[in-house]
């Protein structure tokens, strides 16, 4: 005789708390990210910067959670995409117009919409090409990356808050900067991605006393080692868009 188990209605409308946890931190992400322009508004400068830092680690940690949790959804997907927007395409312009960009007026405020734009754009298109991209991103990015492109923005200021240069009596160089690295985002450029990196043997020993100098500097001179982060990328595009120009139309 079959023994029929009845269960709990209460269980069938309970969510395990793991399957929350990467929607939890992507909401942080967003709140650091909202904070960001609430500190470029009040003239905090370093630490505006400092929250969109923190809102890519935590970008890289929900995508991460999600994978290893297997809780990886839809919903999950699109609210991550509506964060980033927020974070990497908002905060960074708001952020940049305030510091550089304001005795351009109407000028420099077209450039920082074009790199918002490009970011929206970039997030669509990678929404939409979900499952290409998902067989894609263990080889490569399309495009630089949202968090990446925001890192690029933030150039002008890593490089003034480091005291290497001031560029604010230049403000419609930093301008052109960021609509550059909007472009960026959108073009069709095949960029690094961590998961397609391996390390020779021979180099590990390097990595790891490069790994301890990094923190080092994160804790000492951390606009100095961001600068430094930001140029060794801008040369990886440049070889891979020298390469893709060799290479021609596929």
């Amino acid at each position: 005789m079959k023994k029929f188990i009845r269960r709990d209605p209460q269980h069938r409308d309970q969510v395990p708390f793991l399957q929350l946890l990467p929607n939890l931190v992507t909401l942080s992400g967003m709140c650091l990210g909202l904070t960001s322009i609430r500190f470029a508004m009040d003239g905090r400068y370093d630490g505006a910067a400092l929250l969109i830092l923190l809102a890519a680690l935590m970008d890289g940690l929900d995508g991460l959670l999600a994978r290893r949790l297997n809780a990886t959804s839809n919903f999950g997907a699109e609210l991550d995409s509506l964060s980033d927007f927020l974070c990497f395409g908002v905060a960074p312009g708001l952020l940049v117009y305030r510091y550089f960009l304001e005795p351009s007026n109407n000028f420099g405020w077209i450039f920082v919409l074009v790199f918002a734009a490009a970011c929206c754009l970039r997030l669509a298109r990678f929404n939409v090409m979900r499952d290409e991209n998902e067989a894609q991103t263990s080889h490569h990015f399309l495009g630089v990356p949202a968090p990446a492109g925001a890192m690029l923005g933030l150039l002008p200021l890593f490089l003034a808050l480091s005291g290497i240069v001031d560029l604010r009596a230049t403000p419609h160089l930093v301008a052109f900067w960021i609509g550059l690295v909007g472009l960026l985002m959108i073009s069709r450029i095949k960029t690094f991605s961590p998961k397609a990196m391996r390390i020779p043997r021979a180099l590990v020993g390097l990595m790891m006393f490069a790994t301890v100098a990094a923190v080092g500097l994160m804790f000492t001179r951390i606009w100095l080692l961001l600068v430094t982060l930001d140029l060794i990328y801008l040369a990886m595009l440049v070889h891979a868009a020298l390469q893709a120009r060799r290479q021609g139309p596929v």
